[in-house]
């Protein structure tokens, strides 16, 4: 429970969570009924936008998987480099194998990856610079040093506010380039996919009480963290309020080299943030399900009040506007409309350029199915070339330099004054608004061609395909204009509006309570004045950001169409080719699956997946899908100790023999954070069989100072003796107990010898903190979780089986009889524990 969590650090702050998701419950259910009437009554009036010229395929990525191949990636639990086989189906999870037969043979995946909220980062510099801002008052030096090592020089890193990071690297440049457009790919489609359009009702009123909760709390700008599924977001929602708290009490309480520091936070903020979205996650089923059962007698309602309910809402509406329009007509003129045209132009000017070349590529791409014609090149070559164009606005890669252009929008200079936080928003709309034009371009092209293909026959194939794409560039350029036309509309509102909120709550706020007297309480679910006030905002400036865009388009700037010019040449009939179900090129014209095309078999059926992106070739290199590999030549991050970093690698085989190895994963109990901010040194003792009997299980108060490998004298405050007298096969002699009180009292230092590097190692890899409140005890070392764990479902983030680099397709563990070795060490890779284990336990 995240509340108990919370428990180690204040009741007040467990409180404060307790409400913020009762307050967003409430906001929901009063947003909710507000949908519901808007969706009613657009429903009864009917509108709509400008007719699309383009069809739109429904259902694109149909039995097609995105990429798969295979990377490395980084084991925390022993520091290693492992390959993996990595599926990136139509959902755009992750999914890591353990090898390529494993994923042939329908296994479950080892790591589950849900990209929303998630940055994918090409370089380790990008991944430091915002490590060291993790933690406050902490300045890193130039040139820190990561906690991890990269094995190549290609590094791939999903990076995460609040979650567990994940680690990749590739052998090559061509990989690296290719992987990092499939990540982006992924994160871009995750964040977007979450609220569907569709949904009329709990869409809109999902984001409204997002945005009013943000606002209570004095947030009114543009937030980058909307990204995710609704569970997902209100994690978010939650977080950022809850992560500089924690933040703010446990970082300065971290001890420890900064990479430790660092490792250690980032633990913690992971163990919080999956007990957050496990709570959201019920939460949010929890307020729909409620909202759902008052939808029929609601609906109904509306449905036979409707003219009454629209004629309070204008009476209403009108005295609220009498008191707002005054303030907002001033605001307009001194602080929005001299800045209006500069905004848009900031917009415009990369938006179009990657529009731009979204019909650039598309272009290409048919010029080269009419080479191919000309040159002869037979049917089987038009399917392979119609298969590869029908998937086309998937391939990240050759989408990539159409993305690159947006990604250029600088809103630098209105970011202070209007509170844009991050142009990320936008670029990431424009981006999805560019995919779907491309792939709307593409599906009409298919759908043209085939009906004159079976109208004309194959006679004059270059000339019927010419005429179909200079029909379909002539139609995406008329959409295209239509869309960036909206897409600006929208980006100077999200832009204005919360500024001039932001301006004039303070003055009317106060004021609209007194405006509720005037809706009749049968109404008064569906008419909230809040809701009214936002709404005589944007009616306030909405006539000068058309107009801008209107002028925009006159100028022909841009390539923008003005309002007044439809397509005379439209095809009225055209809507009826999307009724048709997608053109299998393949089987029309007899051709095979391009090479690599198809990789991944469907679970569970026998039908095959066509793959969007082609499987990487790499010249003079192959990567056996069957092994586990370990890249050669890897350091250890240079904090280890350099005499454990050379026993590593034989101690690893001999561990993983033993089936030894576990995941290093978050805390998700008060015991285990704690016991990240209060170290336990393990020191392990040989007891003789006559000694046996003095020994007891136990802990005892005492006093006393330990020397750290840091130079930090600390003090002990307890030791808890833990007696185990099984049989057991020890993999290195024993260093006796008289050099381990030795070394632990500061007395005279013996000989470094291997024995004691090994202590030594075991220490520093202790989690070291700080004190914590006099009288708390912490006696057990934290419990790592089993490699079976998930995240919370509708919406894991990330879904972990045993990784320990073995192959084992039934993930089986040791029998329950038999008996394994006991080792110390925070996940159980340092050495063998004799028959009784000291914890000594720092203050």
């Amino acid at each position: 429970n995240i509340y108990v969590t919370k428990s180690v650090l204040s009741k007040s702050n467990k409180n404060s969570l307790i409400c913020c998701l009762l307050t967003f419950g409430d906001v929901y259910e009063q947003q909710y009924a507000v949908a519901l009437f808007n969706s009613v009554r657009y429903e009864i009036e009917g509108g709509g936008g400008t007719q699309s010229q383009l069809l739109h395929r429904k259902d694109p990525l149909a039995g097609r998987s995105i990429f798969s191949g295979n990377l490395f990636q980084y084991l925390e639990e022993n520091r290693k480099w492992r390959n993996r086989f990595v599926s990136v189906p139509n959902s755009y999870n992750i999914n890591l194998y353990e090898s390529k037969t494993a994923h042939d043979r329908g296994l479950h995946p080892k790591v589950t990856i849900n990209c929303a909220g998630y940055k994918a980062l090409a370089s380790m510099e990008e991944y430091m610079e915002l490590i060291n801002n993790s933690l406050p008052g902490i300045k890193a030096k130039v040139g820190n040093h990561p906690f991890i090592k990269c094995a190549t020089q290609f590094p791939l890193i999903l990076w995460h506010p609040y979650a567990h990071h994940h680690y990749f690297c590739v052998m090559t440049e061509k990989e690296h380039k290719k992987w990092h457009a499939v990540l982006q790919d992924c994160v871009r489609h995750s964040n977007n996919a979450g609220l569907s359009e569709d949904c009329t009702v709990q869409t809109p009123a999902f984001t409204d009480s997002v945005r009013l909760h943000r606002q209570a709390k004095g947030h009114y700008g543009t937030w980058d963290m909307m990204c995710g599924e609704p569970p997902q977001i209100l994690a978010n929602l939650v977080m950022e309020t809850l992560h500089p708290e924690l933040r703010n009490v446990i970082g300065p309480r971290l001890k420890g080299k900064l990479q430790q520091r660092q490792r250690n936070w980032m633990l913690i903020s992971d163990a919080v943030y999956k007990q957050v979205l496990s709570q959201t996650t019920g939460q949010y089923e929890a307020l729909v399900e409620a909202c759902e059962a008052q939808k029929s007698p609601l609906d109904a309602r509306l449905r036979t009040d409707m003219d009454q309910i629209i004629t309070s809402k204008e009476h209403v509406n009108s005295k609220i506007r009498a008191l707002v329009l005054p303030k907002a007509e001033q605001l307009l003129r001194t602080s929005v409309q001299p800045y209006i045209s500069s905004i848009l132009e900031a917009l415009m000017e990369p938006t179009s350029r990657g529009f731009s070349e979204v019909r650039d590529v598309f272009f290409r791409e048919l010029v080269e199915i009419s080479k191919n014609s000309i040159n002869g090149g037979g049917k089987d070559k038009l399917g392979e070339h119609m298969e590869r164009l029908s998937m086309l606005a998937f391939h990240p890669v050759k989408m990539q330099s159409c993305y690159e252009k947006v990604e250029e929008l600088n809103l630098e200079g209105l970011q202070q004054r209007f509170d844009v936080s991050n142009p990320s928003v936008f670029i990431s709309r424009a981006q999805i608004l560019m995919r779907e034009q491309m792939d709307n371009a593409v599906y009409t092209f298919e759908q043209l061609l085939n009906q004159s293909l079976e109208a004309q026959g194959e006679e004059n194939m270059v000339k019927t395909i010419q005429r179909c794409q200079d029909r379909v560039l002539k139609k995406y350029d008329y959409d295209s204009s239509t869309v960036r036309k909206k897409f600006f509309r929208e980006a100077l509102l999200q832009i204005i509006i919360p500024y001039m909120l932001q301006q004039l709550s303070p003055s009317c706020s106060p004021e609209l309570p007194r405006f509720k007297e005037l809706i009749f309480e049968d109404f008064s679910r569906f008419l909230l004045v809040e809701n009214m006030f936002e709404e005589v905002v944007l009616q306030s400036v909405t006539k000068d950001i058309m107009m801008a865009v209107k002028e925009a388009a006159v100028q022909r700037r841009h390539n923008l169409y003005r309002d007044s010019i439809i397509l005379t040449n439209s095809d009225p009939n055209l809507h009826l080719l999307g009724e048709t179900p997608g053109v299998d090129w393949a089987a029309k014209f007899g051709g095979e699956e391009p090479d690599g095309s198809v990789e991944a078999e469907e679970r569970g059926s026998g039908r095959r997946r066509k793959q969007v992106v082609s499987m990487i070739q790499l010249d003079g290199f192959t990567l056996p899908y069957e092994s586990c590999l370990e890249v050669p030549g890897v350091e250890l991050i240079p904090e280890e100790d350099a005499e454990a970093c050379k026993e590593e690698d034989q101690e690893d085989e001999e561990e993983e023999e033993l089936g030894l190895h576990e995941d290093p994963k978050s805390p998700d109990s008060v015991n285990e954070i704690r016991d990240l901010i209060n170290p336990v040194v393990e020191v392990v003792l040989p007891v003789t069989e006559e000694g046996k009997s003095d020994v007891t299980n136990g802990t005892e108060q005492t006093g006393g100072t330990i020397v750290m490998e840091d130079g930090v004298q600390e003090e002990v405050t307890h030791v808890t003796t833990v007696v185990d007298d099984r049989p057991r096969k020890s993999l290195r002699d024993k260093t006796s107990p008289q050099t381990i009180l030795k070394q632990l009292v500061g007395s005279k230092k013996q000989e470094v010898d291997k024995e004691e590097a090994a202590i030594k190692n075991a220490i520093e890899e202790i989690e070291i903190a700080v004190r914590e409140d006099d009288g708390e005890r912490v006696a057990e070392e934290p419990a790592a979780e089993s490699d079976g764990e998930s995240s919370p479902p509708p919406v894991p983030h990330s879904r972990s089986r045993d990784d320990s680099g073995f192959q084992s397709p039934t993930n089986e563990g040791p029998d329950d009889g038999e008996l394994q070795p006991i080792t110390n060490g925070l996940n159980g890779a340092d050495k063998v524990v004799d028959p009784a284990e000291v914890e000594v336990i720092l203050a």
